[in-house]
């Protein structure tokens, strides 16, 4: 597969490089046959964005796990991302809907996938894993009921099965996701889990990057100089199962077209 080369420059984008691993990964995923064309999951042309920015073989994803849990609006993301997404699906999120609610999350709601920017917006330092859809920001989730649990209102003040809902999510993502920030991590992140998956954030230990961090039976938050606007900063209990050390089956959507 050819070298992916990204266009130079770009004013109000940080100057950063492009890793190698970036391409690779991407092609891996693409030549391991996890993640094939479908009607949710269809390839479109490369970017080449500013700076560093683009993917290689962007993928339009309108909905996970074979067409069951729709993503709204459509996301621009990367193979890694859209076969982690798949899993964290299966493994996390539905198995917290069904012990909370008794019924599927029908709909992910996301803020940001592929976007050519620094991190956390800013003109310098690096870009941000949106930069090579390696990224996605997460919102809210729909029930088969046609209720919605948002980041916003159900981490903090929502009702102790949106809270255990949210929280078993999250922790979820922790184990699937290099990057996981959430409600208390900072300023930037008080209404939505962001997710990634950047390499440099795996751990000697295995372990990923994750804020608030999990520990046993509470979430510790982090300090954080302007409380208002992630509403608190106190440790928040944590009622979500221990890590069963399941993984879902490699998926497959379909033959290629």
């Amino acid at each position: 597969m050819a070298v992916f080369l990204s266009s130079c420059g770009g004013g109000g984008v940080p100057r950063d490089s492009r890793a190698e691993w970036r391409d690779r990964a991407e092609a891996k995923c693409m030549a391991s046959g996890n993640v094939r064309a479908s009607p949710y999951v269809t390839q479109v042309s490369s970017i080449r964005g500013r700076s560093a920015c683009g993917i290689l073989a962007p993928l339009r994803v309108s909905a996970a796990l074979g067409g069951q849990v729709q993503v709204s609006p459509p996301a621009t993301i990367g193979c890694p991302m859209t076969a982690a997404l798949d899993r964290w699906i299966h493994n996390s999120v539905q198995r917290a809907a069904m012990r909370q609610f008794r019924q599927p999350v029908v709909e992910l709601k996301q803020i940001s996938s592929y976007s050519c920017r620094g991190r956390n917006g800013k003109t310098t330092g690096k870009l941000s894993e949106h930069s090579f859809g390696n990224a996605l920001d997460i919102a809210g989730f729909k029930l088969a009921d046609g209720r919605t649990i948002t980041v916003v209102k159900g981490w903090w003040r929502g009702s102790r099965a949106e809270k255990a809902f949210l929280r078993e999510a999250f922790a979820g993502a922790c184990r699937e996701f290099y990057t996981v920030l959430g409600p208390g991590s900072d300023r930037a992140h008080y209404n939505h889990f962001h997710v990634d998956l950047l390499v440099t954030n795996v751990r000697k230990s295995g372990k990923h990057y994750c804020r608030p961090q999990p520990k046993r039976d509470l979430f510790v938050a982090a300090e954080d100089d302007d409380p208002a606007s992630t509403a608190s900063i106190k440790p928040i209990p944590f009622t979500g199962p221990p890590d069963s050390g399941s993984q879902m089956p490699a998926f497959t959507l379909g033959p290629s077209e």
